[in-house]
């Protein structure tokens, strides 16, 4: 019989169409002074990585599923910590389900906040310390604004040879690091019908450049620019093949640093970034590589889901 808990109780979000599953409870022991060292030992935990297959397998998930565990904060100056996973295991950042724990700390009552105004929630995740500041009017969250661990850029017009032809990659660290490619390089775009192309570049990409442990790998379009900055659109293709519904927030963060350094982005400049799915978010770089993001997150619903010891299928599958 599994050692997942027979029913685990969750809120989940989507920001800007990514979906976000939080687990506040039910949670297995996690050791770890620091929630870097959680996350270290989070793929040896048994009982924890069950919960984990439990919550983003079919027929309870999908393979695009994403969440965190809420665990304590490294110290007191933050309100919480979190443990992001994913289908494949647990990543080091995760800017739209920062943005969606800064919403769901506030409509908990975890972290009080203004009727209207702005309110700062401070979240200890693998990369570090980070910041979702929520924004409030007539009584509602209108938006969050996500302040990342400091950008950098790694390299700059690297080769890489993709079954599309060899194409220049350009690679940042915001936490997690991504790879950036034009998709017209590899004659592409970023529409839908080019999903299953894009997602197979995506994966070559990123097993090019083992000695990086690449994340994600952002395929761009380039469109008119606003009159407030740089216009984008993106397909990001994350861990093993999963396409972010979103703009990518962290991933955002690493376009503004590359945007920044070509001279494309100066002070009080906007990206305006969209997703496949045409949301978006905007991003703004301010000095020594610390990055805003800004978007809109909503809960979707509160569930219980349940293991029957009975079921065949256990913790579920993927496809």
């Amino acid at each position: 019989m599994s050692t997942t808990p027979h029913s685990v109780r969750t809120t989940d979000y989507h920001t800007a169409g990514e979906p976000f599953r939080i687990v506040d409870e039910d949670l297995p022991p996690i050791p770890g002074d620091t929630v870097a060292e959680r996350r270290a030992l989070a793929l040896r935990l048994g009982p924890l990585d069950e919960l984990r297959r439990l919550l983003v397998r079919e027929p309870r998930g999908h393979s695009g599923m994403y969440g965190g565990f809420i665990v304590p904060p490294d110290d007191d100056g933050a309100h919480f910590g979190v443990l992001f996973w994913h289908k494949d295991g647990y990543s080091t950042a995760c800017g739209h389900g920062t943005m969606a724990l800064g919403a769901w700390a506030v409509d908990t009552g975890r972290v009080p906040a203004p009727h209207d105004g702005h309110v700062p929630v401070r979240i200890d995740v693998p990369s570090g310390r980070v910041t979702a500041t929520v924004h409030r009017e007539g009584g509602r969250t209108t938006g969050v604004t996500f302040r990342n661990v400091p950008t950098r850029v790694l390299a700059r017009k690297v080769p890489v040879t993709t079954p599309y032809g060899t194409v220049e990659a350009d690679l940042a660290d915001s936490g997690a690091v991504y790879v950036s490619v034009p998709a017209r390089a590899l004659g592409l775009d970023t529409t839908r019908a080019s999903l299953p192309a894009l997602v197979r570049a995506g994966r070559e990409i990123r097993a090019a450049f083992p000695e990086h442990d690449v994340y994600g790998v952002i395929l761009y379009d380039e469109l008119p620019d606003t009159p407030t900055g740089p216009h984008q659109r993106n397909v990001t293709v994350f861990a093993d093949g999963q396409i972010d519904r979103s703009p990518c927030g962290s991933g955002t963060s690493a376009r503004l640093a590359l945007l920044g350094e070509d001279g494309r982005l100066g002070p009080g400049e906007v990206l305006t970034h969209e997703s496949v799915a045409d949301t978006v978010f905007t991003g703004r770089l301010l000095p020594g590589g610390i990055t805003e993001v800004t978007g809109a997150t909503h809960r979707t619903g509160t569930h219980t889901f349940v293991l029957d010891p009975h079921d065949d299928l256990g913790t579920g599958f993927l496809l």
